[in-house]
């Protein structure tokens, strides 16, 4: 146990930083929001990752293993993100910085969307699938499969890694009281231009599968 303690946590706290649209979306939710509003939106990852999790676990190896490696799926997703962050894009072309302002000292708090935009956003990144099947395949047989002692694996990982997201919603919020409203509305672009970004690569594991495989040993994009 203490084993699988000290490796769910180590795994959970690596991919609270593992580089990814949730990574920047959660940050900018932060800054701009505040900390229940990222908290809501940390939620729905965390969801869409325990949904993963329970679709790797309990379903077929095989088939999992020939639906996440499916090109159309990754062009689905990255579509998907592409139009989301387009459309945020030109919606904040035509925001002015006194809406911004004005966002700022009556902040729209819808929590039930910030909380189903971020399940979305990771559950529409059929990479993450793929992730938790390898660990699955990975250290599940060190486990024996043993009900119990995965349930306990991965409850250490989505703790470490919500702690972790914890802490960068808390350090992430303290940029706010020092953000003019000129400097929020670039930060909500700039959003905006790295889900476009995220989404064309997401995108290009459909187009180009093959020259994939051979970078997924060299750099993971699966996650945060």
């Amino acid at each position: 146990m203490i084993d699988d303690l000290i490796t769910g946590i180590s795994l959970g706290f690596f991919l609270s930083f593992m580089i990814g649209p949730v990574f920047f979306i959660l940050i900018e939710t932060s800054i701009t929001k505040g900390f229940r509003a990222a908290m809501s939106f940390d939620f729905g990852v965390i969801l869409a990752d325990i949904v993963f999790i329970a679709i790797a676990y309990f379903s077929s190896f095989r088939l999992i293993n020939s639906i996440k490696d499916e090109p159309a799926l990754y062009l689905f997703g990255g579509i998907l993100m592409i139009t989301y962050g387009v459309i945020s894009y030109l919606k904040l072309k035509r925001t002015t910085v006194e809406v911004i302002a004005l966002e700022s000292l009556k902040i729209k708090k819808d929590y039930l969307n910030l909380f189903f935009k971020g399940f979305l956003l990771n559950f529409i990144n059929v990479g993450v699938l793929g992730f938790w099947l390898a660990i699955i395949i990975t250290l599940g047989p060190e486990m024996e499969m043993e009900p119990n002692r995965m349930l306990f694996f991965f409850g250490c990982v989505i703790s470490a890694y919500f702690v972790t997201d914890l802490f960068k919603i808390l350090l992430a919020k303290q940029l706010r009281k020092k953000l003019i409203p000129e400097n929020i509305l670039k930060i909500k672009k700039i959003s905006s231009i790295l889900l476009i970004v995220f989404g064309l690569v997401i995108m290009s594991r459909g187009v180009f599968p093959k020259e994939e495989k051979l970078l997924e040993n060299n750099f993971i994009f699966n996650k945060k």
